[in-house]
């Protein structure tokens, strides 16, 4: 009489295989979503900073003379959709997005600083306009 299915050792070693798997697998799906965050990031501070450019570039045209035509804010009119880019980082340490280290804070969010120009992301004197 032959019997028909799979033997407690066979079942075993599947299940083995499927965790060593799962095992070299799983760490490289769950840096995704930090890297995805962090590319999202950049791509909104490349639209602060062209905003910024932009708004520069107006201001140079227009012959605005207060703060040498600099932005002294980021505000949402500077963008097409009337809407500042989301920051998608939220942490409390120090990121370093496109050569920029912003200083550490506990909120997630953009600071422009109009002195030297520079756009940092994740500072605590974000505010969301």
């Amino acid at each position: 009489m032959k019997r028909k299915g799979f033997t407690l050792i066979e079942l075993v070693m599947v299940i083995v295989i499927l965790g060593i798997l799962a095992a070299t697998a799983v760490p490289r799906f769950v840096s995704l979503r930090t890297d995805a965050q962090r590319s999202a990031t950049a791509g909104g501070l490349a639209a602060v900073r062209a905003a910024v450019a932009i708004q520069y570039a107006s201001n140079a045209a227009n012959n605005v003379t207060t703060n040498n035509g600099i932005p002294t804010t980021i505000s949402a009119g500077m963008f097409v959709e009337n809407q500042i880019p989301e920051d998608k980082i939220h942490s409390s340490r120090a990121v370093t997005v496109g050569g920029l280290t912003a200083p550490t804070g506990t909120t997630g969010g953009w600071y422009y600083n109009s002195n030297s120009m520079e756009v940092f992301v994740n500072h605590t004197l974000y505010s969301t306009m």
